[in-house]
């Protein structure tokens, strides 16, 4: 399927040419643009980022952090949602089920960073019961790229139009 191989190889280079994706799928440029604005306009595609090495960056400090809040209303589920946003150290955020209510992933300079990030931002909202931390050893894998071959079936659902 041409649309899969066309996103694996974006996710894995946002920077690689039209031109170039186009030769190695097989098409020619326009038809091959005119499919990738089609994914964009769907919605498939997001946005194109750089990814950048944290630790290079002085950013070696990286923490999984579950979430409990005293009292999990609409109200304090927003104003927590709302928080976050505004958090840069926190890179990624997701509801959960089980115990908790959240589960933030938490990039930081060092221990002592992440210990002022937790007062000042996390408690100082006056909502959280517990929070259970997780510090990172190693990274065994990191991949932002989607498992395209379990999302086959939805690609090849997908209307085709004149895109070559």
């Amino acid at each position: 399927m041409i649309d899969a191989r066309i996103l694996d190889l974006i996710q894995h280079d946002a920077g690689i040419s039209v031109a170039e994706v186009a030769d190695r799928v097989g098409l020619s440029s326009s038809p091959c643009w005119r499919r990738i604005k089609r994914l964009e306009d769907d919605g498939v595609i997001q946005r194109r980022v750089t990814l950048l090495d944290r630790e290079k960056l002085g950013l070696n400090f990286e923490v999984y952090c579950t979430v409990k809040l005293s009292l999990p209303t609409r109200e304090n589920l927003d104003t927590f949602e709302q928080s976050v946003q505004g958090w840069a150290e926190v890179v990624q955020c997701a509801t959960v089920t089980g115990s908790a209510d959240y589960e933030l992933r938490i990039v930081t300079r060092d221990m002592h960073a992440f210990d002022g990030f937790l007062r000042d931002r996390i408690l100082a909202l006056g909502l959280v019961s517990n929070i259970e931390s997780r510090i990172v050893i190693r990274a065994v894998k990191a991949s932002t790229a989607v498992p395209l071959t379990l999302a086959a079936p939805y690609l090849e659902a997908r209307p085709k139009g004149s895109n070559g």
